[in-house]
């Protein structure tokens, strides 16, 4: 007579990747709120890994260095999740492009920025204020600023395209405009300096915009 098999559990992947996103959003969110209260230099991984409450092997698994978590967590305030997709294929960037209208076009971009900006900008803050001093950090600011001007570049092309540029502004006149007009130092100077809200600053922006593009 053989004996009756237990038949084995089902592998539960979904399950596991689950736990895997959880725990990613658990160290980016300890991580960031770190970095806020101490700075880039005085928060160190332990300090993170404890908050996240995950091991320091875990937490250089998942980014590698203090840099790679850093970017990653600008990544994620910048569009809002710690999805995959690029930003070209994002669902503002989507719709912003085929609005035909020149002007709401930019008025939606100022609100856009209005909205990312509060969770965005203070982090980006922090590594901004790190690059002069820390080698690692001034990487990632590098980093991010070419690929700011990329995205600007993008923006000025398809702007050009739909021959919504006035006579006489070139692409590269307006990729510049719009990269002074995303920056970060513009946001400290204009909300956390003057106090302005981000409505006020994204419509402030989105009106500088149109009377400098269109």
């Amino acid at each position: 007579m053989t004996a009756q098999v237990k038949p084995k559990r089902a592998y539960d992947a979904s399950r596991r990747r689950e736990q895997a996103r959880e725990s990613r959003r658990a160290m980016l969110d300890a991580a960031r709120r770190l970095f806020l209260a101490h700075g880039y230099a005085d928060t160190t991984m332990p300090m993170i890994a404890e908050e996240a409450g995950v091991s320091v092997q875990t937490l250089y698994k998942a980014f590698e260095n203090k840099p790679g978590l850093v970017k990653a967590l600008v990544d994620v305030a910048l569009v809002g999740d710690d999805e995959p997709a690029p930003m070209m294929e994002r669902e503002f960037v989507q719709r912003n492009m085929a609005e035909p209208d020149a002007r709401k076009k930019l008025l939606d971009y100022g609100a856009h920025l209005a909205e990312i900006a509060p969770r965005a900008q203070p982090i980006l803050l922090v590594v901004r204020d790190a690059a002069a001093v820390d080698g690692g950090a001034a990487e990632v600011w590098q980093r991010l600023q070419a690929e700011r001007l990329t995205g600007m570049t993008h923006f000025a092309q398809h702007l050009k395209s739909e021959r919504f540029l006035r006579r006489g502004v070139s692409v590269a006149e307006a990729r510049d405009v719009l990269w002074a007009h995303n920056s970060v130092e513009l946001w400290d100077l204009l909300v956390r300096q003057r106090g302005w809200t981000p409505a006020r600053y994204g419509r402030w922006i989105a009106n500088q915009l149109v009377a400098a593009l269109l």
